[in-house]
């Protein structure tokens, strides 16, 4: 049965020997033919319209992020997006990072959340979080070094800050080390695979969202 208002209808070919199966906006295209092999399409079943899940608590500090010279419009838009998600208060686009206004493709990825996560151009990163941690801002830096503690293991001391900066930076060049130099803690995401890191719009959803979630040890 067919749920009212979903406009994508799960497709499945008739040709036994295809059996391709994919959703396509009914309200848009007929479906009629099997795009591998030609074969008549079945109709088969709504797709599960999108709902928004229940909130989580909110932190009990304001996280910020900070991107450190991320040049994918494509990954600050996601970033933009898991900020939204995980409750990130701010961005500051750091250095060549850029921003929405420069570059609207990042709303192809953002979705929307380019307009309602606040965020500020820094050209100057460190000079930025070095004026915040002067505030009392905590500074925790996502990259893997000597002395890095794994995600997983980190947990706030007494007294719990009022500001939390999560900073991601570059993939080809990592955190400035200026930054690095600045940072409370400097943390990273284990990896069981091949490859030494994962995207960075990934890493900062990951980071964001266990940051999030903790309070005092």
């Amino acid at each position: 049965m067919e749920t009212v208002g979903s406009g994508y209808v799960f497709f499945e070919c008739r040709n036994s020997l295809c059996g391709l199966r994919f959703p396509l906006d009914a309200t848009r295209f007929e479906g009629r033919y099997c795009p591998r092999c030609g074969t008549p399409l079945e109709r088969n079943e709504a797709g599960v319209p999108p709902k928004k899940p229940p909130s989580s608590p909110k932190p009990a500090f304001q996280l910020i992020g900070a991107l450190d010279n991320i040049r994918s419009v494509y990954n600050v838009g996601a970033i933009f997006r898991a900020a939204d998600g995980t409750g990130v208060a701010e961005l500051l686009l750091g250095g060549i990072t850029p921003s929405p206004v420069e570059q609207p493709a990042i709303s192809k990825t953002a979705l929307g959340a380019e307009k309602s996560v606040p965020w500020h151009s820094c050209p100057n990163l460190p000079a930025t979080l070095l004026a915040l941690k002067a505030e009392g801002a905590m500074i925790l830096a996502l990259e893997f070094v000597p002395g890095a503690r794994a995600l997983e293991d980190f947990q706030f001391d007494h007294p719990l800050p009022e500001q939390v900066i999560l900073v991601s930076g570059s993939e080809p060049a990592g955190v400035d080390p200026a930054i690095l130099r600045l940072a409370d803690q400097v943390l990273y995401i284990p990896m069981s695979g091949q490859k030494s890191s994962l995207n960075v719009s990934v890493a900062f959803g990951i980071a964001a969202y266990h940051l999030s979630g903790l309070t005092l040890k």
